[in-house]
């Protein structure tokens, strides 16, 4: 199955596409759980604590779930590259995830705190699973494709996300196409079986369209430093190897300033998308507009990821993530003036054009500054500022409201991130990474 089409995406290899799939899967959680569905329905779990109190717990799970997830991604990583288990880890965070998403189907009015500990292990399951799947990249990609392998990945999880929140929306909205109760007159249960149904079908689909990368990628092969023997106890090595590479951070300064520059910005990408949710509702903007919405960014995303990774052979990886970061500063300042609907939909395709592209472009842009033998170590500190992002973001969001009172001052708050991420981007010496990166290679050995 090798055409032109697919080798210009860099699809032409059937682990190419296992590979795409993984984000298909997973990206039914973000688009679903995470931004348009979950949000709006807890506060409904959660009514007996009003909006603002609703938020601010919700931002207080997001930020546990994810610093938990940050403090054992680093040892999970390293072990994951020295006993070669990335896809094996990769598989567990991913049941993990999948099993607590579909537990949401029991989380019924007043069981906020069963449906937050659910969803705090959902995020959990998602960060830790793309971690490993981003430590996948470069070993699945071939020379001189990891940009566009990488966007075909945004692009494929735009369309899998997409089609699962069209048939998710379907469900909520037309609950009697499925034979699920509707109309007047129903018990709590009853009138939040179709949300529930919705969300129990994420996990599902999270679960089976994780299978196809599990048959058919390969676990990349098992490589040692010259000073590590295969018999060694494998979290002792894991720990030396992470002081090794808080030691030499020095020798790859441009990976780490990297490192440093998506953790700052992407914890801002995630805090909009996170968010944007949430404060639609608290401007009571129609809740059918706001989620067909978040299924149109679905589909218009996929073309600008895909152009994205073109345009970035063209001017250069840096400089189109930099121009996104850009547009993210904009569509802040025209959040805080939004007051209609329509506004709330320009503000979703301006997202569109450029969350995939930057992302991924930032994501094979940091596979191309470390050494491939230490992918899942890198990628899951990378994992922090990339799918680990809210940490902070949401942090201060919440923090902002409790002091002003208000979600709207909230939405300056994301700002500084992307442009101090931005300034940081723009002092990285991508060749000299790729040189430094190269070099430490030079001393492994195949097991």
């Amino acid at each position: 199955m090798s055409t032109p089409w697919l080798r210009r995406f860099a699809l032409d290899r059937p682990e190419a596409r296992a590979w795409v799939l993984y984000d298909w899967a997973n990206s039914a959680f973000w688009t679903t759980v995470v931004t348009a569905v979950f949000p709006v329905y807890f506060l409904e779990l959660a009514g007996e604590l009003g909006k603002e109190r609703a938020t601010e717990r919700f931002t207080q799970a997001t930020t546990l779930a994810l610093v938990v997830s940050a403090l054992i991604a680093p040892v999970l990583g390293s072990l994951a590259d020295f006993r070669a288990l990335k896809k094996t880890m990769l598989g567990a965070f991913a049941l993990l995830g999948s099993l607590a998403t579909a537990a949401l189907f029991f989380a019924l009015p007043g069981d906020w705190l069963f449906a937050l500990v659910c969803f705090a292990l959902g995020n959990v399951g998602a960060a830790a699973s793309t971690a490993f799947y981003d430590a996948l990249l470069p070993h699945v990609a071939r020379e001189g494709e990891m940009d566009r392998l990488s966007s075909s990945g945004f692009a494929v999880g735009y369309l899998g996300g997409g089609l699962c929140l069209a048939l998710n929306l379907a469900v909520i909205l037309c609950p009697q196409w499925f034979g699920l109760p509707h109309g007047d007159g129903l018990t709590p249960a009853q009138a939040t079986l179709p949300v529930r149904v919705a969300l129990l079908t994420v996990g599902l689909w999270w679960l089976v369209f994780t299978l196809p990368l599990m048959l058919r990628v390969k676990e990349p092969p098992r490589l040692l430093e010259s000073d590590e023997r295969v018999g060694a106890a494998a979290l002792k090595v894991s720990f030396q190897r992470l002081g090794e590479t808080l030691k030499e951070l020095r020798r790859y300064r441009q990976a780490f300033t990297l490192l440093i520059a998506a953790l700052i910005f992407n914890d801002g990408i995630q805090t909009v998308l996170r968010m944007a949710g949430l404060y639609a509702a608290a401007k009571e903007l129609d809740r059918t507009v706001v989620v067909g919405t978040f299924l149109v960014v679905q589909f218009v995303g996929i073309p600008c990821a895909f152009g994205f990774g073109a345009l970035a052979e063209r001017f250069g990886t840096k400089r189109m993530v930099v121009i996104g970061l850009a547009t993210f500063c904009l569509i802040s300042v025209l959040a805080y003036y939004m007051s209609a609907t329509w506004h709330f939909v320009v503000l979703g395709l301006l997202v569109a054009l450029v969350q995939g592209g930057t992302q991924a472009l930032t994501r094979s842009l940091f596979a191309s500054v470390i050494p491939v033998h230490k992918s899942g170590e890198f990628f899951a500190f990378y994992g922090i500022g990339e799918k680990f992002a809210g940490i902070l973001g949401p942090l201060v969001f919440g923090l902002v409201i409790g002091w002003t009172g208000s979600m709207q001052s909230a939405i300056l708050s994301v700002i500084p991130f992307f442009v101090v991420g931005a300034l940081l981007l723009l002092r990285v010496d991508v060749a000299e990474g790729r040189r430094v990166a190269r070099e430490a290679e030079a001393d492994v050995r195949a097991v």
